[in-house]
């Protein structure tokens, strides 16, 4: 037997074999997809050099692009085992109408797109991995973009707040304050079967406009979703509810006269508005079922876990 060192012919033979190139392919595919969001972050993270023709983000590009490629080739039959189960779980998803390949391309464009435009790129994907009960679940119902919830949003848009003028800073807003009126004026609450967590569609809390919180919370985000507002869920104790992204304790201001005095001032009498801060000062308004006028108050402050609907 040949040998050479401590190593066989067949191990040699083994350890420099030419790779398919379907695996070559499918391996820079995914390093493609994976340095495309880690170049966003570190161009978002990093000193911008300013070199002429942008050279020096095409060359932060292809180190990333390099490094990627090393660590995947390195991993090669651990990478090709996870897109092989990856990609037979989305042909099931795909043939049970349940979560399958257009749904992960229609993801994986939109967090591109938002990523793109955040000047915190990597909270979006955080937030995606932070544990949340139900994750999954609770972003298959948020039907945005499904017709008859957008109909829904902008028949309260047309009932509720349709001339309210001097607010045009914070027009997509006060529209979002149309659905939360029209929603927890109407929303009846009932439970989930006993022993189960049952997460309904946006567009099944659409017909009797009924469910429990998290119902409530999907339905909520959908809609003002539909019509471009930025939301979140908010998971604590026992609890799920929504909240909308107001912006700045400035916006908070002209906000906060608006519920006060021109949106809600009969139910906000006398009343704090209540909202959370995150962590990079923007401010979130408490849109629970249990709310009146939009901040009010919380069933339970404690914040678990947060899942924002980029």
């Amino acid at each position: 037997m040949i040998k050479l060192g401590n190593l066989t012919y067949q191990q040699l033979k083994e350890k420099f074999r030419i790779k398919s190139p379907w695996d070559l392919i499918i391996i820079f595919v995914l390093n493609i997809l994976i340095t495309i969001p880690i170049f966003i972050i570190a161009h978002h993270n990093l000193i911008t050099l300013d070199w002429a023709h942008h050279v020096d983000r095409m060359v932060l590009f292809l180190l990333i692009l390099v490094a990627i490629q090393f660590l995947l080739r390195a991993l090669r039959r651990v990478t090709l085992i996870s897109v092989i189960l990856y990609f037979i779980m989305l042909g099931y998803g795909t043939l049970s109408g349940k979560y399958g390949f257009q749904s992960v391309i229609e993801d994986y464009r939109s967090m591109m797109y938002t990523m793109s435009e955040d000047p915190y790129p990597q909270d979006i994907i955080i937030t995606k991995l932070l544990p949340f009960p139900n994750k999954s679940k609770i972003l298959d119902a948020v039907e945005y973009q499904n017709p008859k919830i957008r109909n829904f949003a902008i028949m309260a848009i047309n009932k509720h707040f349709k001339n309210v003028k001097g607010y045009y800073d914070y027009f997509t807003v006060i529209q979002s304050f149309a659905i939360f009126k029209e929603i927890n004026s109407r929303w009846n609450y009932v439970s989930d079967p006993k022993g189960h967590d049952y997460i309904a569609k946006a567009t099944e809390s659409l017909q009797y406009l009924s469910g429990d919180c998290d119902d409530h919370s999907v339905f909520m985000v959908a809609c003002i979703k539909s019509i471009g507002g930025t939301t979140r869920l908010i998971h604590t104790k026992g609890h799920i509810y929504p909240e909308l992204l107001i912006g700045t304790k400035k916006d908070l201001e002209h906000i906060n006269y608006a519920i006060k005095k021109v949106l809600f001032p009969i139910e906000s009498k006398k009343k704090p508005i209540n909202y959370h801060i995150d962590e990079r000062g923007n401010i979130w308004l408490n849109l629970d079922y249990t709310a009146k006028y939009p901040g009010g108050p919380f069933m339970n402050e404690e914040i678990l876990g947060a899942l924002t609907l980029d």
